[in-house]
């Protein structure tokens, strides 16, 4: 029996393995989602969202694989990045193989509100995967913590950032994934005033004013991220 949820979104998903599409399209649909869409290209993602967009049912979100045909190389990555200039009301989720920082920081240095990058193995987590195509759909973030850890990597060399403790960049780390203020704090077993707190001073350090408003948030991850 279906299922009724109250954050019910509607998707489109690109991706060129007819199993994983099926697949994908059963995740959603049994916990209550609406899958519009299938496609197996990037130009047909490009072409659908366009012909739904004229009738005035753009999809929430689009959930396309990283390298699909013809070469299977950025395809879904480049109609992703396309879509969000085009539509940018959009949330987009991209799924890859394998952590792949040109394509994470080319979809992540746009607009910042509703992206996610996940790694295809998180899928089998159905609940977290399930839970990111809403996040990002509702114009928040998703990024799978391989993709953080790996991206963060090769930021931690930049000078803005060497004023953050330890602490301070692990809660920033998780911050990057999407995670809540309330999440960070059991992930870290800490109480939610303390994460507050370290928030709070990571904007400082980072130079991140109040009248940046929400944005804050997402603005210390890309500081994070983009290094």
């Amino acid at each position: 029996m279906r299922a009724v949820v109250e954050d019910r979104v509607r998707v489109v998903i690109a991706e060129d393995s007819v199993l994983l599409r099926e697949g994908l399209t059963r995740l959603l649909t049994d916990r209550g989602h609406d899958v519009v869409a299938g496609v197996g290209d990037g130009e047909a993602l490009v072409k659908t969202v366009g012909e739904l967009a004229d009738e005035d049912a753009l999809p929430d979100v689009v959930v396309a694989d990283v390298r699909m045909p013809p070469t299977h190389t950025d395809e879904g990555v480049r109609a992703a990045v396309q879509l969000r200039k085009e539509h940018p009301g959009i949330g987009v989720l991209v799924l890859s193989q394998y952590v792949e920082e040109r394509y994470a920081t080319e979809l992540l240095g746009g607009n910042s509100r509703g992206v996610g990058y996940l790694l295809k193995d998180r899928v089998a987590e159905v609940r977290e995967f399930v839970d990111a195509v809403v996040r990002v759909a509702q114009g928040g973030t998703a990024l799978d913590p391989e993709v953080v850890a790996q991206l963060l990597g090769r930021s931690r060399k930049q000078d803005v950032l060497a004023a953050l403790t330890p602490r301070e960049r692990e809660v920033l780390g998780l911050m990057a994934e999407g995670r809540t203020n309330s999440a960070i704090a059991r992930q870290m077993r800490v109480s939610e005033g303390a994460v507050e707190k370290h928030v709070s001073n990571i904007f400082l350090k980072l130079g991140l004013s109040p009248s940046d408003g929400d944005h804050r948030r997402v603005l210390a991850v890309l500081t994070y991220l983009n290094g």
